[in-house]
């Protein structure tokens, strides 16, 4: 049986966007498997219907950024993989930081307990370019 999680970006402002929910395997995850997931599935979901924009952690690295997200120069299938390298080196020089329950996490191993209530939250302060 899987465990559901939502998580969502935050403005500095504290306004929530970007709703996506996850699933994991156990209670008990990484900061870094969390990136992975979220990475994972908001690539899937892109490249599953080739929207006009694309709304991620990583803006793909041919994305022009615009009110709505990012539009891609040319619509192709986004790498989740080269967004989740891009994240981790975001995330390890502060481009954007994750508040589980209201507490900010600071290293990519460090765990976290999924409970029914937990809220995640990605602040992002730079915008994050990738593939």
């Amino acid at each position: 049986m899987s465990i559901s999680l939502t998580v969502h970006d935050a403005t500095l402002f504290g306004e929530n966007t970007n709703a996506l929910s996850l699933d994991f395997l156990t209670e008990k995850i990484t900061v870094r498997e969390l990136i992975r997931e979220r990475i994972y599935e908001e690539v899937r979901q892109y490249n599953a219907t080739e929207p006009e924009f694309f709304r991620g952690l990583v803006q793909p690295s041919d994305a022009e950024a615009v009110l709505n997200g990012a539009r891609l120069r040319k619509r192709r299938q986004v790498d989740w993989q080269v967004q989740f390298d891009l994240a981790l080196e975001g995330f390890a020089r502060n481009g954007f930081f994750i508040l589980v329950d209201d507490r900010q996490v600071e290293h990519l191993d460090e765990t976290i307990t999924i409970t029914p209530k937990t809220e995640v939250s990605f602040i992002k302060l730079v915008p994050l370019v990738g593939g």
